[in-house]
């Protein structure tokens, strides 16, 4: 009886200590997913499965490699950042469970965004939540116009990169063009603002097509394209689609040149066409790290570490976008997320790789970083 006394009151002293513990936790827990631990979470939202998975597992390799670093160099306000990775699969239901997710998780920022048409949906679930987010990739013009404070975008947006092409094929003497999209949020819009360019260049636009991405045989829309003999045709959709559809453009002799938005910047398109039907492709897109002065350092530490892997078309901005979130966070000197917000409004002259990074009203880039690439011998090279 002695004896389980004295136990019982061993057991209510732990009891209380314990409850005081948690008190302690969810006290600081509830302040912008500020976290009683020795790490900061911070979640990332990718595709690493499905048709993007390459670039998107490309864009994870960057953000670990600096999260690593950081870490290596003491961390961030005494402690290391730890990432969530969640999957979008480029699907807006999936991104947006995965968005959830995170925000149950207390994430206290959240890094990625390749597709626009996930992100969209992703990013109201954040800014509802009131956790800033940092997109690498997606550039849909549609992600600023929601007006969210929480979202901060690191590529240049669509109607740049539709410039860059427009501006092209004018250079070129290409008048009479087709435009072609696969009706995702990222390829409408980028394909609209194409449009636009190049009939504000003084072009043509002979065809606007849409397509079904799923789609494996493109030899209708192929024989429509070379009755209209186009100096250009201006694909605005992913890989997977954009490698058949560029095999079977070359198969069928249609003229003038093939060119695809940022969404099909990936080696899979040339794999996918044959580098004999990928020679002369170009691609509108922020280039890699190997076309970027001073990334040397970069390039060969994203090799060593991954299997003699080059760093794919979006590694160098995800990488930017983990250490501006350090660089915000320190800057902040705190995880609220009113203070990350602000730290991040706040940036000024961030040097990324490749990129000075200052936000505009509308928390996306003041100048734009799209160049055109072209694929010569299997491999892409900078054009322009």
């Amino acid at each position: 009886m002695f004896h389980l006394k004295k136990y019982s009151i061993i057991a209510i002293g732990m009891l209380l200590i314990l409850s005081l513990f948690l008190s302690a936790c969810s006290s600081e827990g509830s302040s912008g997913g500020k976290s009683s631990s020795d790490e900061i979470l911070v979640g990332v939202l990718l595709p690493v499965t499905g048709n993007n998975a390459t670039d998107g597992k490309d864009m994870l390799n960057a953000m670990k490699m600096a999260a690593e670093k950081i870490n290596n160099n003491g961390g961030v306000l005494g402690k290391k950042l730890k990432l969530e990775v969640t999957d979008d699969a480029c699907d807006p239901q999936t991104a947006t469970t995965a968005a959830n997710k995170l925000v149950s998780m207390k994430v206290t920022a959240v890094v990625g965004g390749y597709c626009s048409g996930s992100t969209l949906p992703a990013s109201g679930v954040f800014n509802n939540a009131n956790i800033p987010m940092i997109v690498a990739a997606a550039n849909s013009s549609e992600l600023p116009a929601q007006g969210y404070e929480s979202l901060f975008l690191i590529n240049g947006l669509v109607p740049d990169q539709a410039k860059t092409g427009a501006d092209y094929f004018k250079d070129k003497g290409a008048k009479n063009i087709v435009i072609i999209h696969d009706n995702s949020a990222y390829a409408k819009n980028l394909a609209d603002f194409a449009q636009k360019s190049v009939e504000e260049n003084g072009g043509k636009v002979i065809g606007f097509e849409a397509i079904n991405p799923e789609e494996k045989d493109f030899g209708s829309l192929m024989t429509k394209l070379k009755s209209l003999n186009p100096d250009g045709t201006y694909f605005t959709g992913y890989y997977a689609a954009g490698g058949l559809m560029l095999k079977q453009f070359k198969e069928k002799g249609v003229s003038g040149f093939f060119m695809v938005g940022d969404g099909s910047y990936s080696p899979d398109i040339i794999e996918i066409a044959g580098a004999d039907s990928a020679d002369g492709l170009l691609v509108t897109a922020t280039p890699t790290a190997n076309f970027i002065p001073g990334a040397d350092e970069f390039v060969k530490e994203y090799k060593s570490k991954y299997n003699n892997l080059s760093p794919g078309p979006f590694s160098a901005l995800s990488y930017n976008g983990m250490n501006l979130l350090a660089d915000a966070l320190k800057r902040a000197n705190s995880t609220s997320s009113e203070d990350l917000k602000k730290a991040l409004k706040e940036t000024k002259g961030f040097q990324g790789i490749g990129q000075v990074i200052e936000f505009n009203d509308q928390n996306s880039l003041n100048q734009s970083n799209f160049h055109v690439m072209k694929v010569v011998n299997g491999e892409f090279t900078l054009e322009k």
